[in-house]
Parts: structure tokens; C-alpha cells; sequence
């Protein structure tokens, strides 16, 4: 199994890459899921002093906003 930060970058690069508008969506939710996981992991990290994250979360923010514009993107092309 990869590590986290790595997984949830293997399936944003995924997304990104994902042709077929109706898997698009789909891809989305994964990614957000793992992002969703790796938060908490990086939250857990920070409270017991594990390490900062905060360029990581910096990244998966950036990730979240483009997630948003291609879900966006994907709706407006179903109507």
C-alpha cells in the first residue's frame, strides 16, 4: 500500500486525467474521500507533534479548489 499523501495525489492525478465525463464524477468522490482521510491523518500528526503538514494541506486545498471547478464543469456539460 502507498503512502497516504501519495495515494491521494495518485488518485487527483487520476481525476485529472479522467476523460469519459461520466466516471469524472466518480473520481471525484475517491479523491475526496482519501483527502478527506489524510486530513484527519495530518490533523492527528499535528496534535501530537509529528510533524506540520501545512504544506501538504496547502496542496490539498489547491486540490479541493480544482476538484470543485471540474465537478462544476462535468454538471454543466449533463444539462
Amino acid at each position: 500500500m502507498s503512502h497516504p499523501k501519495v495515494r491521494w495525489q495518485e488518485l487527483y492525478r487520476s481525476a485529472l486525467l479522467e476523460m469519459d465525463p461520466a466516471m469524472l464524477l466518480s473520481a471525484i468522490e475517491v479523491v475526496e474521500q482519501a483527502i478527506g482521510t489524510r486530513l484527519r491523518e495530518l490533523e492527528n500528526a499535528m496534535a501530537s507533534n509529528q510533524g506540520h503538514g501545512t504544506k501538504e494541506k496547502q496542496e490539498i486545498e489547491d486540490a479541493r479548489r480544482v476538484l470543485n471547478l471540474l465537478r462544476r464543469e462535468s454538471r454543466k456539460r449533463e444539462t
